[in-house]
């Protein structure tokens, strides 16, 4: 039996950081597990994935992003996620569908059944077995994003470059994108859609408070995950 596993949240949650987490830990008990993430994962969607964060691009239509979301889902699903479950394996996922829900549908309006339509055609109807949501103000989570994106600055700037090398060139930060960068109203819109999507199907969703310690949140994680476990055999 193979198990998929999803990490989802608002911003500055600390999902990739848990989900890297979940992911050793399963490695180190001996189970058949990897980590991958939503964009990108494969070399055409970490493309797709610079493309679509990038915050130069302000002007791209809704459709747009949501396509090329598909896109990028649609390749790691073909190229890493189902030959590894159908392998036998775990794969644990920081983002998957339920962001272009929280973010395209609720945060900026798509149609929810369109949303759903695209994503059955690009991922073949593959749905988690174990959606783990890390929740957290909107407020407390862009305060976080912003401190990590002004940490990076400064790491950057005491940076030397080396003499045989080009000057770094300006390039996306991972830690703040083009979404980040929205109002305030559509990051609650987008934590209200979670919340909601939660409600509709609470079976599949566990839901933890991302303010607690990191190393508690960790345990909890592990702990919630123990009972898809069961089927799957470690190596």
């Amino acid at each position: 039996m193979s198990l998929f596993v999803t990490f989802e949240g608002p911003e500055g949650s600390g999902k990739s950081t848990q989900a890297r987490y979940l992911k050793e830990y399963l490695q180190n008990a001996g189970y058949p597990a990897i980590l991958t993430r939503e964009p990108g994962g494969t070399p055409i969607s970490d493309a797709v994935r610079r493309l679509v964060l990038d915050g130069q691009w302000t002007s791209m239509e809704p459709t747009t992003e949501t396509l090329l979301f598909a896109a990028a889902r649609a390749q790691l699903v073909g190229e890493v996620i189902m030959p590894y479950l159908n392998l036998g394996g775990i794969v644990v996922c920081d983002r998957y569908a339920d962001s272009t829900y929280a973010y395209q549908g609720y945060g900026l309006g798509r149609n929810l059944t369109e949303l759903r339509e695209i994503t059955r055609f690009a991922t073949g109807g593959l749905q988690p077995d174990l959606t783990i949501y890390l929740d957290l103000p909107v407020d407390e989570g862009l305060s976080r994003k912003q401190r990590q994106r002004d940490e990076t600055r400064e790491l950057n700037q005491l940076a030397l470059p080396l003499p045989h090398l080009p000057p770094p060139q300006p390039s996306q930060s991972e830690h703040w994108n083009r979404l980040d960068a929205r109002e305030v109203a559509y990051h609650e819109r987008v934590r209200n859609g979670y919340l909601e999507m939660i409600a509709a199907d609470p079976d599949r969703w566990q839901v933890l408070d991302a303010r607690v310690d990191r190393e508690v949140l960790t345990t909890q994680i592990i702990a919630a995950i123990q009972p898809a476990l069961a089927t799957i055999k470690p190596l």
